[in-house]
């Protein structure tokens, strides 16, 4: 596909996205996030949304087209802004789309308990609604989302002090607030929990892989 296709491509799927997004962002905000009835899953699949309602913020997992070369990943940061909840930004890509079924640890696919997909994030709108003249910009909240596909033995996610469910895809997105650092914020840490309530694995602030999956190439490393 020429460049000027791929161009004319993403400008139609995002006039489609300004139509979607704000009933999607609705049904995430009122915890429901299984497929609208109204949205073909074979043209646009939700999925995964989650709503922070303590921090105000939340973020919503799309893909278009799902299971054909014309797949196209999108995600949508959301906050309150005073009563309302607002679309504050996302972004796409044409390199993701959805697995065919959630797999275990260790199986081609799903090298570890979490992996940790793409993200996205930005200097908190509200508060900049809020403060008309905002303080340097370092002092500003950081508002960031990042895709996970989890291994079958989770039962559910700590991110912070916050528990999250994993759907029965394994796919999901989760979102987060935390002081800006002055270009980026500092994601919570993730813990994989199992069903007997015993940690799997861990990724931390600043890592790319989960401790499970450290340990594994560890124990070949030393072999």
């Amino acid at each position: 596909m020429s460049i000027r296709a791929e161009l004319r491509r993403m400008r139609r799927i995002d006039r489609w996205m300004q139509v979607i997004l704000p009933r999607v962002i609705r049904r995430v905000v009122d915890n429901e996030v299984s497929q609208p009835g109204w949205l073909p899953g074979r043209w646009m699949t939700l999925v995964s949304g989650d709503i922070d309602r303590d921090a105000g913020i939340g973020a919503v997992w799309l893909v278009w087209r799902p299971r054909s070369s014309k797949a196209v990943t999108h995600t949508a940061l959301i906050e309150r802004c005073g009563e309302k909840w607002q679309y504050t930004g996302g972004g796409s890509a044409s390199d993701g789309d959805l697995p065919a079924e959630r797999l275990a640890a260790g199986e081609p696919g799903q090298v570890g308990i979490i992996e940790l997909g793409g993200g996205s994030g930005g200097v908190s709108h509200a508060y900049r609604l809020q403060h008309r003249h905002p303080d340097f910009i370092g002092t500003i909240p950081w508002v960031g989302s990042n895709e996970l596909q989890v291994a079958a033995e989770v039962d559910h996610l700590l991110l912070g002090d916050r528990r999250i469910e994993v759907p029965a895809h394994g796919r999901l997105i989760v979102v987060w607030k935390s002081p800006s650092t002055g270009r980026v914020g500092i994601r919570p840490s993730i813990v994989a929990v199992g069903r007997d309530g015993s940690e799997l694995s861990r990724i931390g602030p600043h890592d790319s892989m989960d401790s499970y999956t450290w340990a594994r190439l560890s124990g070949e490393a030393e072999r």
